[in-house]
């Protein structure tokens, strides 16, 4: 079992793509008209403008893509079921840190495809996020988020062109990580818990705490005393990085 099979069953209710930030994944893609998206999930962030495999391990995931969605096949970003150079693009979205073996994974893409696109986080800015330093340090301490790889690790393995910042809008329709900076409110339910891998992966009595301070905070308005004056921003750098490479 992958760990998307475990944590992944409501990920669907809670992920969709942002069109913001698909439209700056797909100027990255460029002129690809083949695409493999490895990691693929449920299928967010997959053109339907090109031809496009899917790749993804967990069944759980596999079984919420939606009947229109890219044909996939389950298998590992290490161990790619494909020929060199059989697509012109590899697509990788929020992936990469659950990857056994980066290096291998970051070879497979390279040998699959001409460019690479991968969208990451930068650990040391997702860790000081005010939900995770004041509410849920454990966030932190998970093996998928310790060791999560950001630029500086991925760079060195890849012909980088270019590194893109992308910003979180205020009302981003993703449900990841750092979806709801200026929605603190919605951190409060289980139903977004389910769709972000890293509060997925920690126990109950850990989110019920998380979730009893936080509601502690805005009822009091100490959230809003230290933070609110996200509530007024547009957009945010949380540290999202799209890598183009090849």
């Amino acid at each position: 079992m992958t760990r998307y099979d475990a944590i992944g069953r409501g990920y669907a209710q809670a992920r969709r793509a942002d069109p913001r930030i698909q439209r700056q994944i797909h100027a990255a893609l460029g002129d690809a008209r083949t695409v493999v998206n490895v990691g693929a999930g449920t299928g967010n962030y997959e053109p339907f403008d090109r031809a496009v495999i899917a790749v993804e391990p967990a069944a759980t995931m596999l079984g919420q893509r939606p009947p229109d969605a890219a044909p996939a096949v389950q298998a590992v970003a290490e161990h790619l079921p494909f020929l060199d150079r059989a697509f012109d693009a590899a697509l990788a979205v929020l992936t990469i840190h659950h990857w056994s073996e980066l290096d291998a994974g970051l070879a497979e893409l390279q040998r699959v495809a001409q460019r690479q696109v991968i969208l990451l986080f930068e650990p040391e800015l997702d860790h000081s996020f005010w939900l995770v330093a004041d509410y849920v340090p454990e966030w932190s301490a998970l093996p998928t988020e310790r060791t999560a790889p950001g630029v500086a690790a991925v760079a060195p393995r890849l012909n980088v062109r270019s590194v893109e910042v992308v910003p979180v809008p205020a009302d981003c329709q993703d449900g990841f990580g750092g979806a709801y900076w200026n929605r603190p409110e919605m951190y409060l339910e289980p139903e977004v818990h389910a769709g972000i891998s890293s509060l997925a992966q920690l126990p109950a009595e850990v989110l019920a705490r998380m979730a009893k301070g936080l509601r502690r905070d805005l009822e009091s308005g100490a959230w809003d005393a230290r933070y609110g004056a996200l509530r007024a921003q547009t957009q945010i750098d949380l540290g999202y990085r799209l890598v183009i490479a090849g």
